[in-house]
């Protein structure tokens, strides 16, 4: 019998350390809480080499709706940052509460940027990571952020993209529209004369033209996009891109007048007008020429505003349209 213990007790000395060791080798195991507190606690220097920024303005480009349309990286910077400038605190806040980043929010944008840069610059001449976002899509095209990114760029403070989301590119890769040239118009100015000839030069354009218009002036643009560029012109109108009721309407600007006369849109729309048909290097006849002339003329331009919007429309030399413009108008 006394044998029969010692020989039991051996068994265990030898098999314990082996049990002992595989419940050590899976409580250590790269997926176990243990685990990840043991690393945290163990490596600081690995943690700080790859939480810390370096110093420079960050242009932290965020989702235009669907908040799983962000960026790994994006999430890094704007955990890391000191500070994140936003164009609206508190549409910004959901943002990042969504996904539990603490870094401070101050308030950036059209009114009060210019109170801010001296500010913001001190503190990145400090050293500081700073972040820029806006309500939605990147920073700086058609939102705040440009101007800043400008005197950086002149103080040799590093000025560093975080792409991702953007409006103008999603509406343009799904409408169908030539891709391989186009021109980004953005928001058009609200002065009645001055929208108008910014149609004008854009409907004489080859490359597609994107523009960001707000819901409620969808109708005025419409009516002002059609007198430009013809009720014939293929448009695409994308609206709620990446949200819940995305819609891309397709079809012509008369038919989208038509469309859209009993209809009052909800949230920020691209509208993407297919470019001019007419080959960039064909040349344009005199009657042509002068028919915008007069368009132009009759809505009040100056004879020599006229000539320069014409010729930046157009691929007909500036001194030829001018020559024209005295020989019909005169002096």
């Amino acid at each position: 019998m006394a044998s029969l213990l010692r020989l039991h007790a051996l068994s265990l000395t030898l098999t314990s350390p082996r049990r002992l060791s595989s419940r050590i080798l899976r409580s250590t195991s790269p997926a176990s809480p243990l685990a990840r507190r043991l690393s945290a606690a163990a490596s600081p220097e690995q943690r700080a080499s790859e939480t810390d920024l370096e110093s420079g303005l960050y242009l932290v480009a965020t989702p235009i709706g669907n908040l799983e349309d962000i960026t790994l990286r994006a999430l890094r910077v704007l955990k890391c940052a000191h500070v994140i400038l936003s164009e609206d605190t508190r549409h910004s806040g959901k943002l990042l509460q969504h996904y539990n980043i603490k870094t401070p929010l101050l308030s950036f944008h059209k009114f009060n940027e210019r109170e801010r840069e001296p500010s913001i610059l001190k503190r990145l001449h400090e050293g500081e990571a700073v972040a820029v976002i806006s309500d939605a899509g990147t920073p700086g095209i058609s939102d705040p952020g440009m101007e800043l990114a400008r005197i950086c760029a002149s103080e040799k403070i590093p000025v560093i993209p975080i792409p991702g989301p953007s409006a103008a590119i999603a509406a343009l890769s799904a409408s169908g529209l030539p891709t391989d040239e186009f021109t980004f118009v953005g928001f058009l100015p609200k002065h009645g004369r001055s929208r108008k000839a910014r149609l004008d030069v854009s409907a004489h354009e080859a490359a597609t033209q994107i523009f960001y218009v707000p819901p409620h002036g969808i109708h005025q643009f419409l009516s002002d996009a059609a007198s430009s560029f013809g009720d014939s012109r293929p448009c695409v109108i994308a609206r709620e891109i990446t949200k819940l009721h995305e819609e891309f309407w397709r079809g012509t600007l008369g038919e989208a007048n038509e469309a859209f006369a009993i209809r009052q849109p909800k949230g920020e729309i691209t509208v993407l007008i297919e470019g001019n048909s007419i080959s960039a290097d064909e040349t344009p006849s005199d009657d042509f020429l002068e028919h915008e002339l007069k368009e132009l003329m009759a809505e009040g331009h100056a004879l020599s505003s006229a000539v320069k919007l014409v010729a930046e429309a157009t691929s007909a030399k500036k001194k030829d349209v001018y020559a024209l413009a005295l020989r019909v108008f005169g002096k």
